[in-house]
């Protein structure tokens, strides 16, 4: 998701140019990364989903 085409509904400015304290959370919001410039969501998904095929496999080789 960008932030180039969104709006501000407090100032009415572009959010990307973070005119006021709103337009800065919402742009900080939109392009908060993680590690290795993934987003946190993505990392936790990628970790259950191994811990998940780490279960199956050890309750499969037994």
């Amino acid at each position: 998701m960008s932030c180039e085409h969104l709006i501000c509904a407090r100032c009415s400015g572009p959010v990307v140019e973070g005119r006021c304290p709103a337009c800065r959370a919402a742009r900080a919001e939109v392009h908060r990364t993680g590690p290795f410039g993934l987003s946190p969501v993505l990392i936790v998904g990628a970790l259950i989903l191994a811990l998940t095929l780490l279960i199956a496999l050890r309750l499969g080789l037994h």
